[in-house]
């Protein structure tokens, strides 16, 4: 019995579970330690998600990728959602991922119609209706381009 102990502390010892007989040089045991994590730019650190980092982690790349150019297409430009849709289409996003990155935007689409409508006045003169018909072919609906027209001054 004596043997089968010795064998049996000499196996702990070797693996670590236990210390030799100096205390000295008695290994710890690691505890196993429950956390949370937060997305961060640079890594995963310790701390509690916020809502913006915890919506983001559960996007995918594609999913990023799609929401951020719609956001500087819409930083530069005004678009309709069809129009804007379709903009990152030809840029080579899905439908899915397209009307993903679009709908991310929560854009007032009223107040992208009168910024259009605004954009063509700047460059070129249009009768109320030619410019109400230009914003339909655009992609904004009737109502959207008739308040942008309304606003842009026609």
């Amino acid at each position: 019995m004596k043997k089968i102990l010795v064998s049996i502390s000499t196996a702990f010892i070797a693996v670590g579970l236990i210390g030799t007989a100096a205390p000295a040089q008695a290994q710890p045991v690691a505890t196993p330690t429950v956390t949370t994590a937060s997305y961060t730019t640079a890594s995963y650190t310790t701390a509690s998600y916020t809502t913006a980092s915890y919506a983001a982690a559960k996007e995918s790349v594609a999913q990023q990728n799609a929401r951020r150019m719609a956001a500087s297409y819409l930083k530069y430009s005004a678009f309709s959602r069809s129009g804007l849709i379709g903009q990152l289409k030809y840029e080579g996003f899905s439908t899915k991922l397209a009307t993903y990155g679009v709908d991310k935007q929560h854009a007032n689409w009223n107040t992208q119609a009168a910024k259009k409508a605004k954009e063509y006045l700047k460059y070129q003169a249009f009768s109320r209706s030619g410019l109400i018909d230009q914003l339909e072919y655009e992609g904004f609906t009737t109502a959207q381009a008739k308040y942008g027209v309304k606003k842009a001054g026609l």
